[in-house]
């Protein structure tokens, strides 16, 4: 019988969690536990630096400070803004603090600008159930974490998931987590941070295996950094240098950083998105980053560390719902042509994306913006790894939300965390999603962080070879394994 709240001694001192029942078990939970000092005066622009040690129990029962300052609205995940200077901490979920489990780390997603670690979505309850430690980790956000600073260290922001994922190695064992079986893994901007991670030589020793959830890659050329870095110091009317940047509120940056990314709206915004990327994220520099992702995984970095990603089949088409009534009149073919130069590459781009065709111009050009960024990754990731060591594995989630009209972004997080019941799902997966598609992909996440291994055939083995999720199977078939999952995007590689 569990009595008195949960005690556990960290590096830099005792915290104290609470106990909670979850599936009628009971579990530990330990929320906003710094890893690093807050980010501010000094410290602001600066690498993360380890936090002053304590001696007295510190309380760990109510989430820390986020790095997202304000509800940005109308996003399909809860993630609370929670006021405060100690943004860069972590939260641990533990079924028992004295064991030796595999651990599951989260990196939230938002594009880099936005998203929290606090969100009720990545609550490890239903992982502790199934024998995972599961830790949700924080990082500076937009021009604070991944801005172009003269006399700043670049890629603060991965030096943040660094530090975090090197508070876990250190303390994990406390915790009931085993440091040498944990796996990195994300959505979107997350996605991206675990494939940016497993690309990195000196990350390597921090992980053992790599989960990426519609992965968003940024890759952001040191040249467009740095300009862009310079256009946001000239907007606030200081140098673009450490000292007069420190001297910019807060608030005001970020509405700079608004500014200086791209004043488009709408479609505008989505072709800019395809021309020049993201605008905000990890910076090829040379040094932290030697090399864009792709590149660095053809080289063979992580090439040990077993892979797991995929992508939902209409990421950004509700974006480009948005802007139907002004497509409409406009034939996809011609939108397409500035990214699909070759004729005959796209019309057989919209040959295979009919059903996107017969629905509008909206359809497949929100079908394109998804392969582009996302799907595209999926088949590139997996040829770079083809050589390595250790196998990747597919996925494609195809389940349409009743509410959505598509298999959208975000769509498939509560299913991967078995999470159906909670707050704000029923709005975007409807009042019945199916509890048989949580069981199938819950369980293929804790076989993959367990025994490294999702449970169906690896891409080198049986190249193309991709695991559908929500598919047009029947009901009680046995699950469906395709190897045309991603072919309509090859014409991007």
């Amino acid at each position: 019988m569990v009595t008195g709240p949960p005690i556990v001694h960290t590096a830099a001192g005792p915290v104290r969690g609470f106990w909670r029942e979850e599936f009628g078990r009971p579990s530990a939970a330990f929320l906003g536990i710094p890893f690093a000092q807050p980010p501010v005066d000094d410290l602001r622009f600066a690498a993360p630096v380890a936090p002053e040690p304590w001696s007295e129990i510190r309380d760990a029962t109510r989430y820390g400070a986020t790095a997202l300052r304000h509800d940005p609205g109308g996003t399909l995940i809860p993630e609370p803004a929670i006021a405060g200077d100690s943004t860069l901490n972590v939260n641990v979920f533990t079924p028992d603090p004295a064991g030796s489990l595999p651990v599951l780390v989260w990196i939230h997603g938002g594009g880099y600008t936005e998203g929290s670690p606090s969100s009720p979505w990545y609550d490890g309850r239903a992982f502790n159930r199934d024998g995972v430690v599961t830790v949700s980790l924080s990082y500076r956000l937009g021009f604070d974490g991944f801005g172009w600073i003269d006399g700043a260290p670049h890629n603060r922001g991965v030096r943040d998931w660094l530090a975090g994922l090197a508070w876990v190695r250190q303390n994990i064992a406390a915790f009931g987590g085993d440091p040498e079986r944990v796996t990195i893994a994300g959505q979107s901007a997350g996605g991206g941070a675990v494939l940016t991670l497993l690309g990195m030589p000196g990350a390597q020793y921090l992980f053992r295996s790599a989960f990426a959830v519609s992965a968003a890659l940024a890759d952001v050329p040191a040249d467009a950094a740095r300009a862009r870095g310079e256009r946001l110091a000239a907007l606030a009317g200081v140098s673009a240098d450490a000292a007069s940047l420190r001297c910019v509120p807060e608030d005001h940056l970020h509405e700079l950083q608004r500014r200086a990314q791209s004043a488009k709206r709408g479609i505008g915004a989505l072709t800019d998105l395809l021309e020049h990327g993201l605008p905000w994220g990890p910076m090829v520099d040379g040094e932290l980053l030697r090399m864009p992702t792709l590149d660095s995984l053809r080289e063979g970095v992580g090439s040990d560390k077993p892979l797991l990603l995929g992508a939902a089949d209409d990421e950004f088409t509700m974006i480009a719902e948005t802007e139907q009534a002004k497509l409409r009149l406009i034939p996809p073919a011609v939108l397409l042509r500035p990214f699909l130069r070759d004729r005959d590459v796209r019309r057989a781009y919209l040959d295979a994306n009919a059903e996107q065709r017969a629905k509008g111009t909206a359809a497949v050009i929100g079908r394109y913006v998804s392969d582009h960024i996302f799907r595209a990754l999926v088949p590139a990731a997996a040829e770079a790894r083809s050589r390595g060591a250790a196998d990747t594995w597919a996925y494609r989630f195809s389940w349409v939300s009743p509410v959505k009209g598509w298999a959208c972004h975000c769509l498939d997080v509560p299913f991967w965390f078995d999470a159906l019941d909670l707050e704000r799902v029923r709005g975007l997966a409807g009042d019945a999603p199916p509890p048989s598609l949580a069981d199938d992909m819950h369980a293929a996440a804790v076989r993959f962080v367990t025994e490294s291994d999702p449970g169906w055939p690896a891409w080198r083995t049986q190249p193309g070879t991709t695991r559908v999720f929500g598919g047009r199977s029947a009901p009680g078939a046995d699950p469906e394994i395709t190897e045309t999952a991603y072919d309509s995007v090859l014409a991007l590689l």
